[in-house]
């Protein structure tokens, strides 16, 4: 994503986690560089991007309230693909809740 930021002609700071094995350990672990931001915006797949903002609410609340929505859904696009990519998140969430 960060490639693909300064492609878009970002110039802005860019922090990489990369301790992270889960997108729940990512958003752990990038909680320290969102406590002074005014606004935080994911950006992600859609489903990616939705599973990460509700991370971020169980998480921190308070940090939750600072989110902005990004571009994540696009008319149409992977339309072909959308069912299977649902089931696969719904079945995975489901297994994480049993875990917990």
């Amino acid at each position: 994503m960060a490639d693909y930021a300064i492609s878009r002609g970002y110039h802005g700071a860019l922090v990489l986690e990369e301790q992270s094995s889960s997108t729940w350990q990512n958003i752990a672990f990038a909680i320290p560089y969102l406590e002074g931001a005014d606004r935080i915006k994911i950006v992600s797949l859609p489903v990616h991007a939705e599973k990460a903002r509700r991370y971020l609410a169980q998480q921190r609340p308070d940090l939750a309230q600072r989110l902005t929505r990004g571009a994540d859904y696009r008319f149409a696009e992977w339309m072909p693909l959308k069912p299977l990519v649902t089931l696969y998140i719904l079945t995975k969430h489901r297994r994480t809740q049993h875990m917990r």
